[in-house]
């Protein structure tokens, strides 16, 4: 039976949890694979802080140096975060000729194009599963399973401490600061919640699946980002009376020579696979011209869940470690002349939620303003006796540019008190 040999770098959560699931399953791992899979090394800032292993543990190590000198150390597993030094150390050892495994979507959606390459000259695998959706086994789905097909569309829910406070906005109609206080009580949600709310890492997430779903090389710049901090419950109430839901999506779209690219909270019709996902879970709506329709489901983060992704990873480079042929998943893809569309070109349904002064005509003086702008009205809702009262309208599929011009001519009303919610609708 042979030995792999890792060397781990960071030992929190998600460290402590690829140690807990080699304890607990390493029989069955061997048995399954024929590895022995070994932590030989673990990188660690502090080595007295409190963990699975006493402080005096001889894997615990401070010295990067020692890891990568290391000669019977196989695969490097870096689970630290952020983007250096974990940048300079995954190339250093793809420089030395050792396998990398990381969960670092940040580090990936910013600098995957040139780890990947290196990766390919030094002739060794960088693989990455664990950086998107946690558990769910999406990315060697996209490019092994479904390589026979051209996708069309990737749409998911993949940040869980989002659907955690959308799900606890709609379910038990709490504000949002509310419902974000309670994900961080729960350990859902960072003190600084910022990359999370305002969707960097539903768009760090996007950048990689697009870039591999779309073979195509997708910077993290040109995914479009919004964030959920300004849904209100009155939003998720008007969603639920006009049939859908708010989620954040991650959306990316094959059009024919474009790709679209975004992340923002969208309602979507409350019959959807993707509307029916709750609290901290991860999903994925792929739609492929074989295969139809298909939805990956499980959880998105937490110790175990992500420990399984990278020690899939870390089996895979076992038993493909000397084959030149190893199956891999770039994310350096050569020109292909697929540009990102443009946010102003994108076209859906938009929901645009308006407080305006109670006075004869203004409905129908912003109804014209609208159509003015070539934007068609599918519905329109009035409620409340009281000044200012709220008007909602919901568009037919428009450009996003034609809906920002409208928004930005009702600006200039002297009847509008504030532009209160723009979202976009999904009729998927």
């Amino acid at each position: 039976m042979k030995t792999v040999h890792i060397g781990l770098l960071g030992f929190g959560v998600v460290g402590q949890g690829v140690w807990q699931l080699l304890q607990t399953n390493q029989e069955e791992i061997s048995h399954q694979t024929g590895n022995k899979v070994t932590v030989k090394k673990i990188l660690v800032r502090d080595p007295e802080k409190n963990r699975v292993l006493p402080a005096a543990d001889p894997r615990l190590t401070t010295s990067w140096q020692t890891i990568l000198q290391d000669a019977e150390i196989d695969v490097i597993v870096e689970l630290m975060g952020g983007i250096e030094p974990a940048k300079q150390y995954i190339t250093e050892a793809l420089s030395a000729g050792k396998h990398v495994v990381t969960a670092n979507k940040a580090l990936l959606a910013q600098h995957g194009s040139e780890l990947s390459r290196l990766a390919a000259r030094r002739g060794v695998q960088l693989r990455y599963e664990a950086s998107v959706a946690g558990g769910i086994p999406i990315l060697q789905a996209i490019r092994e399973s479904l390589c026979a097909n051209r996708l069309t569309s990737i749409m998911g829910i993949v940040n869980g401490t989002t659907n955690y406070i959308l799900s606890k906005m709609t379910q038990e109609k709490t504000t949002y600061e509310e419902a974000l206080a309670e994900a961080q009580a729960k350990g859902y949600a960072e003190a600084d919640p910022t990359a999370d709310v305002e969707g960097f890492d539903a768009a760090h997430k996007l950048t990689i699946l697009a870039s591999l779903g779309f073979q195509t090389t997708v910077e993290f710049g040109q995914v479009y980002r919004e964030g959920i901090n300004s849904i209100t419950p009155l939003d998720i109430e008007y969603a639920a009376e006009l049939g859908y839901v708010i989620k954040l999506l991650a959306i990316a779209r094959d059009l024919e020579g474009k790709i679209e690219l975004r992340v923002h909270p969208t309602m979507i019709a409350a019959g959807h696979p993707l509307a029916s996902v709750q609290d901290a879970y991860n999903a994925v709506y792929i739609q492929g011209n074989a295969v139809g329709d298909l939805m990956f489901y499980g959880k998105g983060a937490g110790d175990l869940p992500t420990a399984s992704a990278v020690m899939g990873d870390v089996l895979n480079v076992a038993q493909h470690r000397n084959n030149d042929h190893a199956p891999t998943y770039p994310l350096a893809y050569q020109p292909n002349g697929r540009k990102v569309q443009s946010m102003d070109e994108t076209t859906t349904a938009y929901y645009v939620r308006l407080l305006v002064k109670d006075i004869p005509g203004v409905l129908g003086r912003i109804a014209t303003t609208f159509g003015n702008c070539g934007v068609s009205l599918s519905s329109v809702i009035q409620k409340g006796d009281a000044d200012p009262v709220s008007l909602v309208f919901v568009t037919h599929r428009t450009r996003e540019i034609a809906v920002q011009q409208a928004i930005k001519d009702i600006r200039l009303m002297d009847e509008l008190v504030e532009v209160a919610g723009i979202i976009r609708v999904e009729d998927i």
